[in-house]
């Protein structure tokens, strides 16, 4: 029997998820939508040619008997009230980031959970099921490189949107490093600070772009994340860790090579969504099987959520302040420590 779906939110990305779990993945369906805009709601239902119930809102979607689990995929400040109102009911959920934009939002989400003796939560941090991050967790578990030492990475957009601002690089942007690095060295953080390069000209008047953040672990791993959002020449994820016997680097994506006119070239994606299309199939298709196979989520958790929202919330203070900020995180509960959601 198909896992039944409702969804919270029919936006671009709740939207996104609707057509690959009707049109690609296997061992679910989509049986409920709600969103505050009820004829879009409506509309989604009709485009998609679903089976599917229109609610007038999360509440009554999450009272459904035909509703067996949720994706929260609502604008980011009506996550924390949604994905609490289905713990409480006991459905599964899944919650594109961020989980909560508090890190005292997160927590409340951490208690309620634990509350049920089992995971519900899972977290949309995609990156855990790329390939190409896949492979660099796997070479630093079987020390291929010995201990990690260095992290540089990057971040580029061709371009952002004009109501993008600085702090937007931070927890819409710099957030999925922060997530997929702490998962790749499992080391948590002990400071960030944040530096302003020459700005490009490229950026809008209100925007520092791009910038430097420089995160430590209390392993002493010193990593340093550039954002840059106006770079014009595509979408451009880049990671290298420099370990005590060796370099490591993510794959660049999948591409030919073009000898033409006296250049060779491949091409370079413009757009996240290409970019990462593989691993949004990969987190919901486990997010669905997990709940099938062992009746508990099994991808990124809540107090990965958690750990974010500290990790971002350092980070806008070091943008305000130019200075090393501390990232303080509560202990990790035990009903957290088995859980390695290690991606297969």
């Amino acid at each position: 029997m198909n896992l039944r779906i409702g969804v919270i939110g029919t936006g671009a990305i709740g939207k996104e998820h609707i057509n690959r779990i009707t049109n690609k993945l296997s061992g679910a369906e989509i049986t409920a939508v709600t969103d505050v805009n009820q004829e879009a709601a409506k509309q989604t239902v009709q485009d998609f040619e679903l089976n599917a119930s229109v609610y007038p809102d999360d509440d009554s979607l999450l009272a459904s008997e035909n509703v067996d689990a949720v994706l929260v995929t609502s604008w980011g400040p009506a996550h924390e009230s949604s994905v609490l109102k289905a713990i409480q009911h006991g459905k599964y959920v899944f919650c594109e980031k961020p989980l909560a934009t508090t890190a005292e939002g997160c927590m409340r989400i951490v208690k309620e959970e634990m509350k049920t003796g089992k995971r519900l939560v899972q977290v949309g941090f995609m990156r855990r099921y790329d390939s190409g991050y896949i492979q660099l967790k796997e070479a630093i578990d079987n020390r291929a490189v010995g201990e990690p030492l260095m992290i540089h990475c990057a971040h580029r957009n061709p371009t952002v949107a004009s109501n993008y601002s600085t702090d937007m690089a931070v927890v819409d942007t710099l957030v999925h490093e922060i997530d997929v690095l702490h998962w790749l060295v499992n080391d948590d953080y002990e400071s960030v600070q944040v530096i302003y390069p020459k700005k490009s000209k490229n950026a809008l008047p209100h925007l520092k772009d791009p910038q430097m953040v420089i995160i430590e672990t209390k392993g002493g791993i010193v990593i340093n994340a550039e954002i840059y959002v106006n770079c014009k020449y595509g979408y451009d994820i880049q990671c290298e860790i420099v370990g005590e016997d060796g370099v490591i680097k993510l794959p660049e994506p999948s591409s030919i090579s073009l000898r033409k006119e006296g250049k060779l070239s491949t091409d370079i994606l413009m757009d996240w969504q290409r970019r990462f299309a593989a691993a949004y199939d990969a987190e919901i298709q486990d997010f669905i099987e997990s709940i099938r196979k062992k009746g508990e989520v099994s991808g990124p958790t809540a107090w990965d959520g958690y750990i974010a929202a500290v990790t971002t919330d350092a980070c806008v203070k070091a943008q305000e302040s130019g200075q090393k900020e501390p990232v303080a995180l509560q202990e990790k509960p035990a009903f957290y420590q088995s859980f390695t959601t290690v991606s297969k």
